[in-house]
């Protein structure tokens, strides 16, 4: 079976250590340091400060390049491109690094949000937000592709992304059913509330939560629809003082149209 095959079955892909991809994240890692302790970062550390998220945390440039690093590149990043074509100008990285003690409460979050946080990982789809403080949810950032690169050793059980694998085929079709008779212009504009917490309800039900551990060196591509989240930090987890970091890129799609493609 093919990786285009695995990754549309699954929506989802792991690609083994790469020496460019562990070279990049050695670069990265020096970078994701410095973002932590950058003042101008302070509103990233959330969550009683077990969670910096770090949105475009990273200096890297339109290649993914870091300054004075080596390019972006390697399998997976290949693997995007066969996939999905050239590269599109990127943005800084998000740097996400997880401590002891994740999850807690972030500013505002009540206690439905906190046991969200726990019991379902803070299970989400990249670009999907809530419209102000009305809890209604749109499309607000419609993504092209995923990619992540961790940046630091961990144990398995140190906050580990985790995947719903299948989920992206139920949540397109729930999206669709929703964005398919209104002009592309008002996608995001629309309400999707119903049909996104049905989605996800039917994912919980029917679909495999899988764990992603990978180290420095390793990489992974995530389909845009693919519903994910963090697990809790485990009792006994280990990760260096820096935490279990990732980079991230997920460059929103030229043609919103994109998002709702197969691929």
């Amino acid at each position: 079976m093919s990786k285009s095959t695995d990754f549309m079955r699954d929506g989802w892909l792991m690609f083994e250590t790469d020496p460019a991809i562990k070279a990049w994240a050695g670069a990265a890692h020096q970078a994701g340091r410095a973002a932590l302790q950058d003042p101008a970062n302070a509103p990233w550390h959330q969550c009683e400060g077990t969670w910096f998220i770090g949105v475009d945390a990273l200096p890297n440039d339109a290649d993914g390049q870091l300054p004075g690093g080596p390019p972006l590149m390697g399998a997976s990043v290949d693997f995007v491109r066969r996939t999905y074509g050239a590269l599109p100008p990127l943005h800084r990285a998000q740097i996400s690094s997880v401590f002891p003690g994740y999850p807690r409460a972030r500013p505002g979050e009540g206690a439905a949000a906190l046991r969200y946080r726990i019991k379902r990982d803070a299970a989400h789809v990249d670009g999907v937000k809530m419209i102000g403080d009305t809890r209604r949810r749109s499309v607000d950032e419609p993504h092209a592709w995923v990619l992540g690169v961790p940046l630091t050793h961990a144990s398995a059980d140190a906050a580990p992304l985790v995947v719903w694998e299948g989920s992206h085929v139920i949540m397109q079709r729930a999206f669709e059913t929703v964005l398919r008779p209104r002009p592309v212009a008002e996608w995001r504009s629309t309400d999707i509330t119903e049909a996104y917490q049905a989605a996800r309800k039917e994912v919980f039900e029917t679909c495999k939560r899988v764990c992603v551990h990978a180290q420095p060196g390793q990489s992974y591509v995530m389909h845009r629809l693919t519903l994910h989240g963090v697990a809790p930090w485990g009792e006994g987890a280990t990760a260096p003082q820096e935490g279990r970091m990732i980079a991230y890129f997920r460059p929103e799609v030229r043609d919103d149209r994109a998002w709702l493609a197969a691929n």
